[in-house]
């Protein structure tokens, strides 16, 4: 079946394949907002927008509960946009094609959008139906979500009156989070003088693919390959025996996303060509050994390419090498307050070559406290610098600190454990949520967040389990009465 709209409960479907027709790339989010404004005319209901782009589309309790508490449904707009190598997709004017694999629901080699958009589908689902009772509700849209929580941080305090809020962005059936980490984000900028490509060499391209990539919050403590490192690795084992030019080395795409796909065009010796390839067999054997387990679909490769016009100077680029090589990624520390929790982490994000000689490196840090944030962030920024890196610290965001005492997370637990016959895990979650943000405006929220099962999420891997989102669906229509 390739039609999610014949799965059940039909509501949240229908919505959720409606949420995908519309493109909605990270600080593009142009066109989902004219949905949800003809969505809140059709239904005939009030909606307002701040100067960033959030929405709020209100609902009246219904009939008994007009006076309860209000409810704030919140969820975000945008989605993470990747794809496979080769595959022709535009996220900017192109919609996702859901289809069914199994028991879960995924698109075609893209990232799905289920991060958030089935957040999304709940909360438009609760807005058109008049049969679910609910006390009144504010149901929170906000903006740019993925590339640096913007538009939770420019949200007016005057949007919300609620004093409840739900976040639909949890991505663990069975689970209610109470908290979050909080991160920031570290670029660091190399400079290189450009020769001209020597003459008596060879051209090829050396490809990481195949890696699973992931969540740098959700999926960093499951040892998942970073391509970069991994290729970068064997660019420095290379160095040792042959004498090669590199002309551009990229990788990876977003700051929260593990790089699945890295990429060198470089230039050797005519005489080392056989020693390439006997070396990068030699690796490819080892890395294959390390990594069957965690990584069984990893391939690199190498193929013959156009020689390029210039390469990078030798001391900038054995520079670049040790730095990647040097530049911490992955958990950092383990928290003790949270058994299994992770605490602190880095992610080497990207490397691109940019115009006018430049080499930027994108990296994101994640800690549940604010001194370990400074210090994973330091110690990326002490390599960077010892490379003569420029470096560049974004804004960062605050943690979400867990609040055990919720009266929303009692009655949660307790009607979940009504609904289902076990009790939800409760816990805090290494990856950013807005929730953290939106308590510095609205010190008086009392959050839960809580959501179905997706899997590869910010991959193209990403998909959604369908069974769980029949849960999620009843646990949320069940639990909105109750909390009026």
């Amino acid at each position: 079946m390739s039609d999610i709209t014949l799965l059940e409960p039909s509501e949240i479907w229908y919505f959720f394949n409606e949420v995908c027709k519309v493109p909605r790339p990270s600080k593009h989010e142009e066109k989902m907002i004219r949905y949800l404004k003809d969505f809140a005319t059709q239904y005939e209901l009030e909606s307002t927008m701040d100067e960033a782009g959030n929405m709020v589309i209100k609902k009246p309790g219904t009939k008994g509960l007009e006076t309860g508490n209000t409810v704030v449904l919140q969820s975000h707009m945008d989605m993470v946009c990747e794809k496979n190598a080769g595959v022709i997709h535009d996220f900017f004017n192109d919609p996702i094609v859901p289809m069914v694999d199994g028991n879960w629901v995924k698109a075609d080699r893209t990232t799905l959008g289920a991060d958030c958009g089935i957040g999304i589908a709940a909360s438009l689902a609760i807005l058109a139906n008049r049969q679910i009772a609910h006390p009144p509700i504010e149901a929170l849209f906000t903006v740019d979500e993925e590339t640096g929580l913007t538009g939770a941080k420019a949200l007016q305090k005057g949007m919300l009156k609620g004093k409840i809020l739900l976040n639909l962005d949890s991505e663990d059936e069975g689970e209610l989070f109470i908290g979050c980490a909080g991160g920031i984000d570290t670029s660091a900028t190399l400079s290189y003088s450009p020769e001209p490509a020597p003459t008596d060499g060879t051209a090829f391209k050396i490809s990481v693919s195949g890696l699973l990539g992931g969540h740098s919050g959700d999926d960093i403590e499951k040892g998942r390959g970073n391509s970069i490192k991994i290729l970068n690795r064997f660019l420095y084992q290379l160095n040792a025996t042959c004498e090669y030019k590199v002309s551009v080395l990229q990788g990876g795409n977003l700051r929260n996303a593990i790089p699945r796909e890295a990429s060198v065009h470089l230039v050797v010796p005519s005489n080392k060509k056989e020693h390439l390839t006997i070396e990068l067999n030699h690796f490819r054997v080892e890395m294959e050994n390390e990594l069957y387990l965690k990584e069984p679909k990893f391939k690199i490769t190498l193929e013959s390419a156009d020689m390029p016009e210039v390469v990078m100077d030798r001391a900038s680029q054995s520079n670049l090498i040790h730095l990647l090589y040097a530049l911490p990624h992955g958990v950092h520390a383990m928290s003790f307050r949270m058994p299994g929790m992770v605490e602190s982490s880095t992610n080497l994000a990207s490397i691109k070559f940019k115009p006018g000689s430049k080499i930027e490196i994108v990296t994101s840090q994640r800690s549940d406290q604010e001194s370990g944030k400074q210090d994973i962030y330091q110690m990326v920024e002490a390599v960077c610098l010892l490379a003569g890196a420029e470096v560049i610290r974004g804004d960062g965001y605050c943690g979400w600190t867990p609040n055990p005492q919720s009266k929303t997370l009692e009655i949660s637990k307790d009607l979940y454990a009504s609904l289902f016959e076990v009790k939800p895990v409760v816990r805090s979650i290494h990856a950013g949520l807005e929730c953290g943000l939106f308590l510095e405006k609205f010190p008086e929220l009392d959050m839960i967040s809580f959501g179905p099962t997706l899997r590869g999420v910010h991959s193209p891997d990403e998909k959604i389990e369908i069974a769980s989102v029949g849960k999620f669906w009843r646990f949320l229509t069940e639990l909105l009465p109750r909390l009026a």
